[in-house]
Order: structure tokens, then sequence, then C-alpha cells
């Protein structure tokens, strides 16, 4: 066994070197490429329209454009744009001044991202009965103190997530008759109430940050409604559709107790509901950007599978199994929980390396950007934790017989019981990495 870990520790680094080094180059959010007139052509009057070209494909209604303060419409051009990644802007006439200022802000379809800029096209002429203003429009910037709730809100959201997949897992493979404890029972309902209000919530906060309002706005029905009209929309309300279902789940689950963790039907009920949540969960991150959104996809959700088993498992560890101490369930939950979480860091392991390739793009991309940076500071964590699991894995080899032995003896178990609060203690930093690196932008 320590000879594998050992092979685990050297490995999984060594691929995640290797797949940064050879990684195509990773897309970052939607930009402005190009403009017809290009920006700073002086023109001799005001064009009827702007063609905005992009990196990639765009939604109409994720396109903003102001000229004065006022926005102004957008439409599709008629020709040449086959890829859906340009836009014309209808321009109104400038009367007294010498430049025209158009500022544009565009919503990144698979995350929600806002970006923005400006377009500046000096005068040559001017109207005399007015006064010409030399100042350059400013582009918006997003609020802070609105990412940092969504990064809060996204926090909060990973992990009921986890508390409520790794929870049912935990049940259904290794401690059936935990359906029946009290504080597993509360943990999963408090699990699912957490994830249904995180799933309302962060909606919101992600719409006033595309559109690059204030906090107040998060919280405004014309917010949710335009949202509504993008694909981050739709994920968001089939994401709260989900949790919606897996209310079902958890009632049943209540309400028939071990007989219903032990039952095949709830079994496939839960499967289904689960994958569900985990998927709409990683549409609304960062796995779809660069060259194989295919990978990405597959890479988030068995990720997001691992993080949710380790952590929700290690939960009802804490809070559930271990408080009672019986011999036959320490002898079960403990040393089947072991295998499983050895199972689930791999599949983090692999995964996250998959998902670095996909996201980062390249190795000197770790150390020059704030996301690489935030990555690297969620690997160094991420270490630190399997530490600590190795040193609970030790207890399991050599102390867990004893523990069973001496029928849970208290002074016998409390080694393992602080090593398990130590790392779960230090699994909630590495959500909170992981929710700042979902609210922030490859590459920057």
């Amino acid at each position: 066994m320590r000879h594998r870990a050992v092979r685990l520790w050297t490995t999984a680094p060594a691929a995640v070197v290797a797949l940064l080094l050879f990684a195509p180059a990773a897309s970052a959010h939607t930009e402005l490429e190009s403009s017809s007139p290009k920006d700073g052509t002086r023109l001799t009057h005001t064009p009827a329209t702007v063609r905005l070209t992009f990196s990639e494909p765009v939604d109409l209604p994720d396109v903003r454009v102001t000229a004065g303060g006022k926005r102004l419409a957008v439409s599709r051009p008629d020709h040449g744009d086959r890829r859906g990644n340009g836009v014309e802007v209808s321009v109104p006439r400038v009367a007294g001044q010498d430049r025209l200022s158009l500022v544009w802000q565009v919503r990144d379809m698979e995350d929600g991202h806002p970006t923005s800029g400006t377009l500046s096209f000096p005068l040559t002429t001017k109207a005399t009965d007015a006064s010409a203003s030399d100042d350059a429009a400013v582009a918006p910037t997003p609020s802070d103190s609105v990412r940092k709730a969504w990064a809060a809100a996204r926090w909060a959201g990973y992990l009921t997530l986890a508390l409520y997949v790794g929870g049912l897992v935990f049940l259904a493979l290794l401690w059936p008759h935990g359906a029946q404890d009290r504080r597993t029972r509360r943990i999963l309902t408090l699990a699912w109430a957490g994830g249904l209000a995180a799933s309302l919530v962060t909606p919101g906060l992600q719409g006033a940050y595309g559109a690059m309002g204030a906090l107040g706005d998060a919280f405004h029905l014309t917010t949710y409604r335009d949202l509504l009209g993008t694909e981050v929309g739709i994920v968001a309300a089939c994401r709260v559709l989900m949790w919606v279902l897996a209310a079902i789940v958890l009632t049943a689950l209540l309400q028939g107790g071990e007989r219903a963790a032990r039952s095949p039907g709830w079994r496939v009920g839960a499967l289904a509901v689960t994958l569900g949540l985990l998927r709409t969960t990683g549409m609304a991150g960062h796995n779809a950007e660069g060259t194989h959104p295919g990978w990405g996809a597959v890479a988030d959700l068995v990720h997001l599978l691992g993080v949710s088993v380790w952590l929700g498992g290690l939960t009802l560890l804490l809070l559930g199994v271990l408080p009672r101490r019986r011999p036959e369930e320490l002898s079960a939950a403990v040393s089947g929980y072991s295998t499983l979480a050895g199972v689930s860091v791999a599949a983090i392991a692999v995964a996250g390396a998959v998902l670095a390739w996909q996201i980062v793009g390249s190795f000197g991309a770790l150390f020059h950007t704030g996301y690489g940076h935030l990555l690297l500071l969620k690997l160094a964590v991420l270490a630190a934790v399997l530490l600590i699991a190795q040193g609970s894995r030790s207890w399991v080899r050599t102390r867990l017989d004893i523990a069973v032995l001496l029928r849970g003896d208290r002074a016998t178990v409390r080694p393992f019981v602080y090593s398990v609060a130590a790392e779960t203690g230090l699994v909630l930093v590495v959500l909170a990495a992981t929710s700042l690196l979902v609210t922030s932008a490859p590459g920057r």
C-alpha cells in the first residue's frame, strides 16, 4: 500500500507537468478581435454601422454597446459571419463632437464572465453649434464586491453539493444503517437546503457581475430575466431543477431509512440526480475552455465526483460514524472509506491534470498569471491534505483492528478523529480556492 502511495505522489505531478508542457494554447474569455472601421481610424462622418468581430461566438443579448451612455442596437451581419462571432452596431449621427466613442461589453457564452473595452474614432468635421468633448469614454469594469459575493456563493454551492452527493454515496456503498442516524439525516437535509439556496442566489450574482452592475442588482428580477435568455442562464435553471428533484431522492431516503439506502430503485434514482447535479454545476465553470471541450467536460465531472465522495465521506465519517464508536460500524465503514477515498484521490489527480492542461494551456502560465498562482495555491493545500490523509490511512492499517477489539475505545480512536478533522478543514480551503478559480479568468 505504501509503495502504491509513493507511485501516486510521483506519477501525478509528473503527469501535470507533462500535460502543461505539451498543451495547446488555451482560449481565454471572449475578446474583441477586430472592428470595422478599425479602432482609431479618422472618419469624415459618423458611420451608419460599426462591425465588431469577437474571438468566440456570441449571443446578441450578451453584447452591449453604448455611446454617450445610451445603449445602441446590435444585430447580425448580413454576410460573412459563419461562426456567429460578429455583430453590427447601429450608430446614430454625432453632432457637436470631434470623436465617436463606443463602449462595448460582452458576456462569455460558456461561463458568463464579462469583458469590455472602448473604440474611439476621430471625426474630421463637427457641428459648430455644440461644444466638443475630448474626453475618451471609459470602459466599465466588473464590481469587486459582486465578484467576492459570487465566489462565496460558489463555495457554498460546492460545499453543499459535496455533502449531498458524497453523503448519498457513503450511505449507499458503506453505511446504509446511517440513514437512521439523526446527525446524518440533519447533514443531508441542510446540504440540500443550502444547495438549493446557492443555486438560486448564484445566477443573480453571476448576472450582475456579467452586466458589470452593483451588488444590489443581483437581487433584481430584471437581472434574472436577462440571464435566462443566455446559455449560462439555461444551465442555472437546469441546476435549480436538479436540486428540486434531489428533494424527492432525499425524502425517499428519510422515509425509508436503511431499506431505501439498500434499494436498487432508490440507488438508480439517486445516481441519476447526482450526475445531473454534478454536470450542471460543472457547466458553469471553465471546463469548456481550450481546444478539447469534450475532454474538459468529462474531466470536470470526474473531478467533482471525486471531491464530493472524498469530502462528503469525510464529513459523515467525522460527524456520523466516529461519535457512535460502534465496533461493527468502525470495521466496515472506516476500512471501506479508506479504499474509496484512495480511488477518489487518484481520480481527482488524473482529472485535475486534464483540466489544468485544458484551461491553463502552458507551463509558463502557472507562474505568470493570476489564475496560475491560484492553481498553485490550491495544489499546495491539496498536497498538505494528502499528507494528513496518508496519516489517516496509516492509522486504519495499524490501529483500526485494535479500536474494534476495544469496542471503539475513545483514546484509541481520538488520533484518527483529529486527523480526519484536519483533513476535512483543509479540503474546505481547497474548495475556497476552487471557487476563486471559477470566478477568475484563465490566462490573466
